[in-house]
């Protein structure tokens, strides 16, 4: 009787006296450990020419009634500016291979007009071009990721405005620079010879694409100190052949390989809406989160061989969740909502980035305002931050921190089926020492207690924040901007060495301990 009594009480402990599983998760931090660094540009952005995501989004114009500075909304780079946002990819994605940066230089009034026929087929009337990007980089204090037009345009075209951004001296492309107001040169580190160049930047063959960039990154050239970080068009998902081609045929010519994937719960026809699913496309939509780490580690198999130094980096330039626009939206303006999932999708990515960051250093999610998984929407003079905005907020600590090697012993949470890891996690040492662990609930319906131990660590306290929601799908809007917004994390005992906490169902929880 005594043994079947005890027998009871395990199972009343293991599924919880509220009926969910409460399964214990052990994380062992290896706080000791820490070898290689998570580059800040990890949590770069993006923004194309593509719907509101600049007109709209982020330049309004110096005439405005939306307060602006030089024409570029305030409100925008102050949230921006709290992100630490380290990089910006500008101005493609698709459009930067019908782009030709004369057009978007001078008089804004004496700017020629063009047909954006990748997103929409509006007129683009380039008032924000090179100097209007460069000021809002300015603004945000953030370095300049510069993507050139090898589609449909020509090696002089991108030697000329290499030349015109970075030359500190006499020659023409200098002095039409001088003479459109900016005496001295911007320094630019990234640029990338191209874009999706299997695609929309040209549909060639891996082999035919590495022949053009030893062409073009030849022009590509070193003016003065500044020193150009060569970022290549690399291959889509999981189209190894292109890594191996590129890795085999100019390895020694590049800086890094981009990696392109989007996550899109249904099929590219229908990709499925962003805030009506339900829980099995959740599921899938987080699956396919995961899916990130198969393909950063296959891609860096290749690469390891021929570059076992890990010279060159992967950079997932063009990641983040792709759903059907919003309904009564221009189709061609890929506007779409930012609910809880989009939260927990980002968490997992920008944990797979922080564990792979030997090779993983530069990446940006698509897009930042108002097009895809962007952190900010805006509506004429409203803005609101989205639930991706705020895991931004919570992972900007492991910007330029020590990584952590860590184990996870975890749950799973289960779908028709399938199965995927219940919790994710990240964790870094910042310069000051203190200790920082990204902790994500994936499961929608179970809590999920943890055991967190930090061999060789001396901790003394530990604060953290929490984002959480009702509802999966629960999000934002400008009637209700703070629906999923984060809240302090009390909930977490320290113990020597030792940590223990509760994961509420579907959450992300950022602490610190020091």
């Amino acid at each position: 009787m005594k043994n079947k009594f005890l027998f009871i009480v395990l199972i009343l402990l293991f599924i919880g006296w509220n009926g969910k599983a409460q399964t214990q998760n052990k994380v062992v931090i290896n706080a000791n450990e820490g070898k290689y660094t998570i580059s800040r540009h990890i949590y770069g952005h993006f923004s194309e020419h593509l719907g509101y995501g600049i007109y709209g989004g982020i330049w309004v114009g110096e005439d405005s009634p939306i307060p602006n500075t030089r024409g570029i909304r305030k409100d925008v780079v102050e949230a921006l500016k709290a992100l630490q946002i380290p990089n910006l990819r500008w101005p493609g994605g698709c459009f930067a291979d019908e782009y030709h940066w004369q057009d978007g230089i001078g008089p804004r009034d004496q700017r020629p007009k063009m047909i954006n026929t990748h997103w929409g087929g509006l007129v683009e009337d380039n008032s924000f071009g090179t100097h209007e990007f460069m000021d809002l980089c300015e603004q945000l204090g953030c370095e300049p990721y510069i993507c050139g037009n090898v589609g449909s345009g020509t090696v002089e075209e991108m030697s000329k405005w290499i030349e015109y951004m970075t030359f500190d001296g006499e020659s023409p492309m200098a002095n039409l620079r001088k003479q459109n107001g900016h005496p001295e040169p911007w320094k630019i580190t990234f640029f990338g010879v191209g874009n999706e160049n299997w695609g929309c930047g040209g549909d060639m063959l891996a082999e035919y694409y590495a022949d053009m960039y030893r062409r073009y990154a030849v022009y590509c050239r070193n003016y003065g100190q500044n020193r150009l970080y060569k970022i290549a068009g690399g291959p889509n998902a999981s189209d190894y052949n292109w890594t191996e081609t590129l890795m085999k045929k100019i390895g020694n010519k590049m800086n890094a390989l981009s990696l392109h994937y989007y996550t899109v719960p249904k099929n590219w026809n229908d990709k499925g809406s962003a805030t009506d699913f339900d829980e099995t496309e959740y599921f899938i939509t987080i699956d396919k989160a995961f899916f990130m780490r198969e393909l950063i580690e296959k891609h860096t198999a290749i690469m390891d061989k021929y570059d076992p130094a890990k010279r060159i980096a992967l950079a997932p330039d063009e990641w983040g969740g792709w759903y059907n626009v919003e309904p009564g939206t221009n189709p061609g303006f890929l506007y779409q909502q930012n609910t809880l999932r989009d939260a927990i999708l980002a968490a997992v990515t920008l944990d797979v980035f922080n564990q792979h960051c030997d090779r993983v250093k530069i990446a940006n999610i698509a897009q930042m305002v108002n097009v895809l998984q962007s952190v900010i929407l805006t509506d004429k003079e409203k803005m609101l931050l989205t639930p991706t905005y705020w895991i931004y907020d919570f992972y900007k600590v492991h910007q330029d921190a020590t990584m952590l090697p860590l184990s996870v012993a975890c749950a799973r949470y289960e779908s028709q089926g399938k199965s995927i890891d219940a919790v994710s996690a990240s964790a870094s040492r910042d310069k000051n020492g203190k200790i920082h662990i990204s902790l994500t609930n994936t499961d929608p319906n179970k809590s999920q207690t943890v055991s967190c131990e930090l061999l060789g660590a001396k901790a003394k306290t530990v604060s953290g924040r929490i984002l959480t929601a009702n509802k999966i799908s629960d999000h934002n809007t400008f009637d209700n901007p703070k629906t999923v917004s984060p809240k302090d994390f009390k909930d977490v005992k320290l113990t020597g060495e030792n940590l223990s906490l509760t994961l509420p169902a579907k959450s992300v929880i950022i602490l610190e301990i020091q």
